[in-house]
């Protein structure tokens, strides 16, 4: 059986009032793909291990999947922060 009070209990999170919304999609995104284009060329061995079939393997570099979950991985660091920042001074 159902104790009434727990059913009288209401929810302890509090309303910020903000949304999710697509504002900061881009900038993640421009973040993720300059990350791609720079890091494979300044990893030591981006070549090791399978390869991504990227639709242009010489714009990338070719890279590994280490190398690709890497570089995005940094892309996604990098534009959130740029998010957040941009965010903090009323950009987005």
């Amino acid at each position: 059986m159902i104790s009434s009070m727990l059913l009288a209990v209401q929810s302890t999170v509090p309303n910020t009032g903000t949304e999710w919304n697509w504002s900061g999609t881009p900038i993640i995104i421009g973040a993720s793909l300059l990350a791609l284009l720079i890091i494979p060329r300044t990893i030591r061995y981006p070549h090791v291990g399978s390869k991504i079939p990227l639709p242009f393997p010489d714009l990338f570099n070719n890279p590994s999947i280490g190398t690709f979950l890497a570089a995005l991985s940094a892309g996604h660091i990098v534009g959130i922060g740029a998010v957040l920042g941009l965010t903090n001074i009323g950009f987005l």
